[in-house]
């Protein structure tokens, strides 16, 4: 099944479910359809599946709440890094569940991913305008997209070009070329990624009548790529 097609069943089935945007599983099925790569992971639905779950992962991993009621997971405080064993990951899981339980939050499970090492967060994210259709933005996370807001726009679909002036317009240009001693990412490695979103046949615009909202943040890059450590899309209205 061709990356729209993946896209599409996976989005029909939400829908289907009465539900507005994917769950982070399924938002990074589609990621990794449009060749973005993301973690190792495994979804358990309770304790019993940790041992299973952690024989093909290696530790420490990250335990994130998959509900369609908590769309920003780390608000709810349901992101918890640094988990080694079986004790620790019940024990979170514990925690979490019953939180959701006082809030009448509903739990379709939890993700469990391998902890991804050292680079820098950026964030590439979309929606669909009503006028211009699909546009494609691109900055620097953490604190300079919450912060000081050190994104860019384009609308789709873009160039290899655009994509190019796009990460040369963010004032933080220069920490993703390694000032100052830090991690320096190849350009055309930022450039494929911009692609794969807002590109010709990138997602934004294949899904153009289906996505409303993209957020890839964080979208951790370091020299041998990117990896999409959260993911969230949603859906157009009918």
């Amino acid at each position: 099944m061709d990356a729209v097609k993946t896209a599409r069943h996976l989005i029909e089935q939400a829908k289907a479910a009465k539900r507005d945007a994917l769950d982070e599983p399924a938002a990074k099925r589609v990621l990794q359809a449009f060749g973005i790569k993301t973690p190792s992971s495994a979804v358990i639905q309770s304790a019993d599946d940790i041992d299973k779950a952690l024989q093909g992962l290696t530790t420490p991993v990250v335990l994130k709440l998959i509900s369609p009621d908590v769309l920003h997971k780390s608000d709810f405080s349901a992101v918890i890094l640094g988990l080694s064993d079986a004790p620790a990951i019940a024990g979170a899981m514990r925690d979490i569940s019953q939180r959701c339980l006082e809030h009448g939050y509903e739990v379709d499970g939890f993700l469990l991913e391998e902890t991804i090492g050292h680079g820098h967060e950026i964030v590439i994210g979309g929606y669909r305008d009503d006028a211009f259709g699909p546009v494609i933005m691109f900055g620097l996370g953490g604190v300079f997209v919450e912060i000081l807001q050190d994104v860019t726009f384009r609308i789709c679909p873009i160039t290899e070009i655009d994509a190019k002036e796009m990460i040369e317009e963010l004032r933080g240009a220069p920490l993703l070329q390694g000032a100052r001693g830090g991690i320096a990412v190849p350009g055309q490695i930022l450039v494929n990624a911009l692609l794969a979103v807002g590109g010709q046949h990138g997602l934004l615009v294949e899904l153009a009548d289906l996505v409303k909202e993209l957020d890839i943040n964080p979208l951790l890059a370091g020299a041998q790529g990117v990896t999409a450590l959260d993911a969230r899309i949603v859906f157009a209205g009918d």
